[in-house]
Parts: C-alpha cells; sequence; structure tokens
C-alpha cells in the first residue's frame, strides 16, 4: 500500500516524499482505521485524506464548512486530472441531478459538501445507496462549542459512526488545545480514532508584536517593505475595516474590504478577487480566513487584538502556508482590551463560559508583554516545549530591556486610588504629569498628593506602564464606569512593599532592528527578473484556465524552477510539485521561458501589464499611483487604460474618477457635432489645458466602444 501511495504522491501531485506524520496517517485511513489529526496550516493536512480516496474504493465525502475552500480544493483536484465535485446551495437543480447522476455512475472520487447538507436525512439516505470510501471532516475544531468557529451542524455528525460503521472517517484540524481535541472526539464519536499530533511551529513565520501608537502610520511603514505582496489585515469593527481600506487605496496599496455587513455578492467577488489576484491586501473582520487556501499570502497583520491565542494563531497561520518565509504583525493598545473586555461582558453565556473567555484573552495579553521567545510562550500554551528561543522573533532579535518599576508603579497604583479608580489612562497620565487642564481643575485633582510627581518619566512610559498593569492582574477595567481603571487584589503586596516589579521597557528611541520582508528573503536581487517572468506566466496560464495562480504552480514550485534550472521536461517532471498532468499542460511553456537565454527577458508583455494595471484601476488607484506602482510614466498608464477601455476590460468610471460636470463636458466636446468622433488633439483645443491629454484619450475611447467611431 505504501508503495502505491508513493506512486499517487509522484504522478498526481508532484511529490517526491511525504512529510512528518502523512505517510502513516495515509496508512491508517486507507487500511480502514480513523485518525484525528493535529496538524499547523500548511503541514499538508489535505493529503492525508486525499491520497487515501485514491487507493480506495469508493467515494470520498469530505465534509467543509465554506463554499470558498470547497470549489479551490476542486479546482486544485481538477487540475490534477482527480474528479472531484462541490455539491453547495451555488449550484442549480439541472447542475445538482447531474452531479447525482455522476456519483451514482462512479465516476466521482472526492465529494465535497457543507456539514448542513450532508446531515439531511435525504443526503445521508443518498450517500447509504453509494460505496463510500472514507469520510473526512476539514476544520474539526468547529465541532467544539468553545472556539470561535463553532458550527452548530458539526455536532451532527457524530451520527456517521452509526450510519456507516464500516468507513474509516479522519478529523483534521490545525487549531485544537487539549480541551477541543477531547470534545471532538467526544462529539464526532473517535474514541477508537488514532490520534496524530504534529508540532504546532510555523518555523517560517517572522512573529511582531508592537505598542499601538500611529496604528495607520504604523501599519503604513510596515507595508511599504511589502508592495507587491499578498496579505490580510485583520480589524475588529467592521467600520474599522472599510477606513483602512479606503485609507491604504489612497495611499496607493490595493487593499479591499471583507465583513460580515458586506452583500454577499460582494464578499465572493472580493474573496475571489483575493484568491485569483497577486499582490491584494484584504482588510477583514474574523468573518474572513477560515478555509482560505492560498498558500502564497506573504503577511498578516492585526490592527486590534484578537480574542484569545487559538484565534490569532489561527489568523497567524494564514500567512505562509507554502512553507516561504511569511510575516505576523500586530499593533496593540490599552484600548483592544478595554473594548474586548466590555463585548466580553455584554455577550450571552452563562459566567462559567465568560470566565473561560476572560482566561484566553489574558493569556493574549501575556504574550503581547512578554519577556522571553514569543515563540516558546506561543507553543507553551498549546502544551508544547521549546527547547531553545527560536532567534526568529521580535524578542529574539531586538532583545527586550526590563527595569525596577516597583516605585512607578506603586506611584501608578496610588494615582488611580487617590482620584477614585474610575478615570482612564489619559486623566491619570495628566495628574502624573501635573498637566493644569480643565478636566483636572474641574475636578480638583491638582491638589492630590501625586500630582505632578512621576513628570520624570514621559507619557509613553506611563501608557506602557499602565497597560503592563492590566496585563499582569494588578489593576482592572471597570466596564460598568466607561473603562476607568480600579486596583485588584492582587496589587496589595507590592503596595504593602512585600513584592516588587519587573516590567519590560518600550524602546521608543531607537527604531527596532529593521526586518526584511518575506517576499524579499524568496528572491535574490539577480533573481527578480526571471522571477516575476515566471509569475507572469503563471498569471497568464490562470486567466486561461479559469483558476487562481497557485493552482497552476505554487511559489514553491516556482522557486525550485528559478533554482534548479531544468533543461528538459524529464528535469521538469523532477522538480517538487510538478506531476504528470501538470508536466503535460505546463512543462513546455514553463521550459521555453526558462531556456530563454536564462535571464528572463521582458518579463512582462504588454498584456500582462495591462492586466495587472485593470486590477489596481479596479481596487480604486488613481494613475498616478498606478504609474507609481508599476515603475512607468502617467503617459504610459493612460495608453494602456485607454486600450482597456476600448477593450472592455474596465469602464471609464473604473479607470478615472472624475467630477461629474467636467466629465459631461468632455463627453459633450467629443459628441458636439456630425460624423466621426474629433481626435484628441482637437478637443485638447476645445477644453484649453484645464484635462490631461490622458483623460481624453480614455474617454474617447470609451465613446468609441459604446458608439463606434463613426
Amino acid at each position: 500500500m505504501l508503495d502505491q501511495a508513493q506512486r499517487i504522491l509522484k504522478d498526481i501531485f508532484g511529490y517526491d516524499s511525504f512529510r512528518g506524520n502523512q505517510s502513516a496517517i495515509i496508512q491508517q485511513v486507507a487500511g480502514g482505521g480513523d485518525a484525528l489529526v493535529l496538524m499547523p496550516t500548511g503541514g499538508g493536512k489535505s493529503l492525508c485524506y486525499q491520497v487515501p480516496a485514491l487507493l480506495r474504493e469508493g467515494l470520498a465525502v469530505v465534509v467543509s464548512p465554506l463554499i470558498a475552500l470547497m470549489e479551490d480544493q476542486v479546482a486544485a483536484l481538477d487540475e490534477l486530472g482527480v474528479a472531484a465535485v462541490g455539491l453547495n446551495s451555488t449550484l442549480g437543480p439541472d447542475e445538482q441531478r447531474d452531479i447525482a447522476e455522476r456519483l451514482r455512475r462512479g465516476e466521482i472520487k472526492l465529494l465535497y459538501l457543507a456539514p448542513e447538507r450532508l446531515v439531511q436525512p435525504r443526503m445521508l439516505g443518498f450517500l447509504q445507496s453509494l460505496p463510500i470510501a472514507l469520510f473526512a471532516i476539514d476544520e474539526a475544531h468547529c465541532v467544539s462549542q468553545w472556539g470561535h468557529d463553532f458550527r452548530p451542524e458539526y455536532m451532527q455528525l457524530g451520527q456517521l459512526a452509526e450510519l456507516f460503521p464500516d468507513v474509516p472517517r479522519i478529523a483534521l484540524t490545525a487549531t485544537a488545545d487539549k480541551r477541543t481535541r477531547e470534545e471532538i472526539v467526544e462529539r464526532l464519536h473517535l474514541q477508537d480514532a488514532q490520534r496524530f499530533l504534529s508540532s504546532f511551529d510555523r518555523p517560517n513565520i517572522f512573529y511582531r508584536i508592537v505598542p499601538k501608537e500611529q496604528p495607520r502610520k504604523q501599519l503604513l511603514a510596515f507595508l511599504a517593505e511589502r508592495r507587491g505582496d499578498a496579505g490580510i489585515v485583520y480589524c475588529l469593527s467592521r467600520k474599522r475595516v472599510e477606513e483602512v481600506a479606503a485609507f491604504l487605496t489612497d495611499q496607493g496599496i490595493p487593499a479591499l474590504p471583507y465583513h460580515a455587513g458586506l452583500p454577499s455578492e460582494l464578499r465572493t467577488y472580493h474573496q475571489r478577487r483575493f484568491l485569483n489576484e497577486e499582490g491584494l491586501v484584504m482588510v477583514a473582520t474574523i468573518a474572513f480566513g477560515m478555509g482560505i487556501d492560498k498558500p502564497n499570502v506573504r503577511f498578516v497583520a492585526h490592527l486590534d487584538l484578537p480574542k484569545s491565542l487559538e484565534a490569532y494563531y489561527q489568523e497567524t497561520g494564514r500567512a505562509g502556508r507554502d512553507g516561504l518565509p511569511a510575516d505576523a504583525w500586530m499593533a496593540y493598545g490599552l484600548q483592544d482590551m478595554l473594548f474586548l473586555k466590555q463585548m466580553l461582558g455584554n455577550s450571552e453565556g452563562d459566567e462559567r463560559h465568560k470566565r473561560v473567555e476572560r482566561h484566553k484573552l489574558d493569556a493574549m495579553l501575556a504574550l503581547c508583554e512578554e519577556t522571553r521567545c514569543r515563540r516558546q510562550a506561543l507553543l507553551a500554551y498549546f502544551d508544547e516545549i521549546l527547547e531553545q528561543p527560536c532567534g526568529h522573533c521580535d524578542i529574539c532579535m531586538d532583545g527586550v530591556e526590563t527595569w525596577d518599576a516597583t516605585d512607578a508603579a506603586r506611584l501608578a497604583l496610588s494615582a488611580i486610588y487617590r482620584s477614585g479608580q474610575r478615570y482612564g489612562v489619559g486623566h491619570l497620565v495628566d495628574i502624573l504629569l501635573g498637566r493644569d487642564n480643565d478636566k483636572v481643575q474641574g475636578l480638583g485633582h491638582q491638589h492630590l498628593s501625586v500630582f505632578g510627581m512621576g513628570k520624570a518619566r514621559a507619557e509613553s512610559e506611563w501608557r506602557s506602564l499602565f497597560r503592563q498593569l492590566v496585563a499582569r492582574g494588578l489593576v482592572d477595567t471597570d466596564l460598568d464606569g466607561y473603562g476607568g481603571l480600579r486596583l485588584t487584589e492582587g496589587c496589595r503586596p507590592l503596595l504593602r512593599g512585600e513584592a516588587s516589579l519587573q516590567l519590560r521597557r518600550e524602546i521608543t528611541s531607537k527604531a527596532p532592528k529593521p526586518t526584511a520582508s518575506a517576499a524579499s528573503q524568496l528572491v535574490r536581487s539577480e533573481e527578480r527578473e526571471q522571477w516575476e517572468a515566471l509569475r507572469a506566466l503563471r498569471r497568464k496560464l490562470a486567466e486561461e484556465h479559469s483558476v487562481p495562480p497557485y493552482v497552476i504552480f505554487p511559489d514553491a514550485t516556482l522557486l525550485e524552477m528559478l533554482r534548479s534550472k531544468p533543461r528538459t521536461l524529464a528535469d521538469m517532471g523532477r522538480v517538487s510539485g510538478v506531476g504528470a498532468r501538470k508536466l503535460e499542460r505546463y512543462g513546455e511553456a514553463f521550459l521555453a521561458l526558462l531556456q530563454d537565454g536564462g535571464t528572463g527577458q521582458a518579463p512582462r508583455a504588454p498584456a500582462d501589464l495591462r492586466h495587472e494595471l485593470v486590477s489596481l484601476a479596479c481596487a480604486g488607484m488613481t494613475p498616478s499611483q498606478i504609474a507609481q506602482r508599476l515603475g512607468c510614466s502617467e503617459k504610459n498608464v493612460y495608453t494602456l487604460l485607454a486600450e482597456a477601455i476600448g477593450e472592455q476590460q474596465l469602464t471609464l468610471e473604473q479607470a478615472l474618477d472624475l467630477p461629474e460636470e467636467l466629465m459631461g463636458r468632455i463627453q459633450e466636446a467629443f459628441l458636439d457635432g456630425d460624423g466621426d468622433l474629433p481626435s484628441v488633439t482637437a478637443v485638447a483645443e476645445t477644453l484649453g489645458r484645464e484635462v490631461p491629454l490622458g483623460v481624453l484619450h480614455c474617454v474617447r475611447s470609451s465613446l468609441e466602444a459604446e458608439f463606434g467611431d463613426g
């Protein structure tokens, strides 16, 4: 069986060897046994059920929570020549009947279903009439009532054990602490399943957490080194998502918003664009991400604090699924904590549930204020010990300074107590710094004994200290009193002089050591031209086959082509990720490009350049921003825009953001007469120098497309 599995891995998927536990899992399931698989994102979970599906007789049924993920997996399998379908609500009755017939005839190997559809009695009855090879339950943590991805329909999947007693079942997840693992076993009736627990470590991700000062400016500085990379920026509120997406677009970074409040068609459109295009940034709430299969997301940024370490791990895990370098960056502040605690206080649920959620939030805060290696702290939460500091996070790279904050902390606690335990950090800092403003005067706080006693420290130091006092549990926020700070029992030993306190010092005087962006670590400067040529060819082929670029070949495969320089089809077939079907379909095209003098001359043909330009214009970028982004003149941009408009790849409104009145006058100038449209030069003379020639070319192209030239 192992030899057969090895052949399938190479011939169909294009890989030479299994990784980690894959081989053992495949043997267990292919041999008819059940399995619980915990494997980090990007660890190769899908192969653990796809290979047994091809080894066993009958139909493999895969339970997947999102339509986008199903479509992605089906498209990828189709490219590999494997018969797979997704049965979901986007299909019409005729399409569904056709799939049912193909299933009856045994023409399909893998069937992807949402849990809601699978548990319908009619669907279960239909499946009982077919030979079933296995059931794969992906994102199995959705069964946990404690998790933030809980899906009630997953609870009903336990009945598969009774209805299909002889069919092996494999449950897979990337995020499950001990409690969640036990819940999966209990609810899915997997007591006899063999457990395969891989390391939670994602060594290719660089973790950095910074204090939130000017979040947009900080985000922009982070993104400046990552132009052209695909990434996700997470925010807590829908309003903030909209604002940040608009801000990034204004700054020349193509960004799209995604949250549950958008119409579902728009959400689907934005998600599809993110999957299909290179270099887009998705600004999103946590509504976006589960099941996103895009392997070359090069960064995940958090502008707000996640609710738990499980959420943080899962969200950051969407970066670098291809195993290549990726960045996880977060800015956090005291307001994040206050907001999350208020949300928790107002949420439904019993006191036990809220206590668990508070514990999870405290663990998240502790990671932010860590003084040891971030990766060691993160893995320890998931009961995994990393013996040595990782050397690949901000703390390992920059080091952490601690200081004896005992006296300063007592002063801060005294300021909270003497002002009545009802004011926020801003007012407390004003008191300590001796700011005689209206609020301080109105409350008479200039007469407090602590007034002005903190002048020796900067405002940023006091803010950092208050934040760490909350993170340490010495101070709490009064949720009923508009977020004022109050003392906890935990601060008594410090106030009595029975304990001292060491805190981390925020290094504001010097910038942190710069870390190269993930993308810049992929290819050397001398390889850049040919790398872009390979990506341009991939994009062209992806368009022709109507699949996302990474379905053609992931970045890791392109990178191996770039470095190994295959000279024959046989050489190309040895590149990891190039299976028989893909070698037949795409091998010649990539070989020809690699052998073109080895230089990748003209990596961006006009058609490729125009495709990128259309994408940027649709994302809301102005012609000048596009010119800057593509490294060409504005005149060239207007020429390509006019061509795209003429061929109806772009509307005039998408290309130009002109006042309605001005647009009307330009159009009238072209249409004011009989017969042919006048030339751009003639209209320019009529309008004077008010309108750039490039704009006139675009308007004329639009009118030609609409009315024909003459």
